[in-house]
């Protein structure tokens, strides 16, 4: 027997501390004007000193629970897309585990970069369609801040720090997810890279002083690598449900860029005010971007029940993933 498997809960968590380009200024040779006209982005959250990524992951997790009417200990498996985990190991998601009380969990991290969360969905539903587990918490979390060079200018204003969570479960046959696309292309695996720290070249002192336990991005061949695959991913899940664009009442994009965003906008062909944007407020995120927008687009009620919804995003690997969902809330 199958199950049809949606998303019945909800939530995101992001820290106090805001950054904004007037502080960058400061910091590096940059201008508000100049991160404004090729990024979109305004401010970025935080974390504070005392913060890892399991902490930004429970509290996103807490208000998913929340909205799910769900238990910790009814959970069968929790998942959490992070770059920038705790610790190498134990995993973020046994810490997540651990804190939350989810005593009947499996739990592992998942590294997919800033795809992380909505390849997470997939993995999630086909194990609830399966009939494997019933209740999934997925996670999406980054404390960024601390693998961000804040000497490069050309990187260290894109990323912020935050989380967004969802429980996954079984819902009314014809909801949930209809279609799904997830891709990879290792070959541009050095173009959003932390070379330093694992075992081909293991941290020492000379990596630590060239950076190279940071992130290096170039960010022309991303850049192209998106414009293409975000369109492509789009269509491929629309394609598979037998679905057209003007059948989505809502696009979830990856915040990457406000470029990119805008390239997959005249691609599709769809209406700007069906697309989701909060790149300005938050920057890049990683793997806690799509749920940190899906939370934000059910507190503004743009998502009902029975609408059809989009959620695309592209990352480290390199990899990129498309979702099609009909919301089950």
């Amino acid at each position: 027997m199958t199950f049809a498997a949606g998303i019945i809960g909800i939530g995101c968590y992001l820290p106090e501390k805001k950054l904004t380009n007037q502080d960058l200024e400061k910091m590096v040779d940059t201008s508000d004007a100049w991160i404004t006209e090729r990024t979109g982005i305004k401010t970025r959250h935080i974390a504070a000193p005392d913060q890892a990524t399991s902490d930004l992951a429970y509290e996103a997790a807490v208000r998913a629970l929340a909205d799910a009417d769900t238990k910790p200990e009814e959970l069968d498996l929790i998942i959490v897309a992070t770059e920038s985990p705790d610790y190498k190991y134990p995993s973020t998601a046994c810490l997540l585990q651990a804190r939350l009380g989810a005593k009947n969990a499996a739990a592992f991290d998942l590294s997919a970069g800033c795809s992380g969360f909505v390849y997470g969905l997939g993995i999630a539903s086909q194990s609830i369609v399966s009939g494997l587990y019933k209740k999934i918490l997925l996670v999406g979390a980054e404390t960024l801040s601390r693998i961000t060079d804040w000497t490069d200018r050309n990187t260290c204003v894109l990323f912020g720090d935050g989380a967004g969570a969802a429980v996954l479960g079984r819902v009314e046959e014809g909801y949930g997810v209809l279609s799904l696309d997830l891709g990879a292309d290792g070959s541009g695996g050095s173009h959003l890279i932390q070379p330093a720290g694992g075992s081909r070249k293991p941290t020492t002192h000379e990596t630590v002083d060239a950076h190279e336990h940071l992130i290096h991005m170039d960010g022309q061949d991303v850049f192209k690598f998106a414009a293409r695959r975000m369109p492509y991913a789009c269509r491929k899940v629309l394609q598979k449900a037998g679905m057209t664009i003007d059948d989505v009442a809502l696009l979830v994009p990856h915040q990457a860029n406000l470029r990119i965003i805008d390239n997959a906008i005249d691609r599709l062909k769809i209406d700007r005010d069906r697309v989701w944007i909060n790149i300005d407020k938050h920057g890049n995120m990683s793997a806690a971007c799509v749920p940190v927008c899906l939370t934000e687009a059910q507190e503004a009620g743009r998502l009902k029940k029975g609408d059809k919804v989009i959620m695309v995003a592209f990352g480290a690997g390199l990899t990129w993933v498309g979702a099609l969902v009909k919301w089950a809330k």
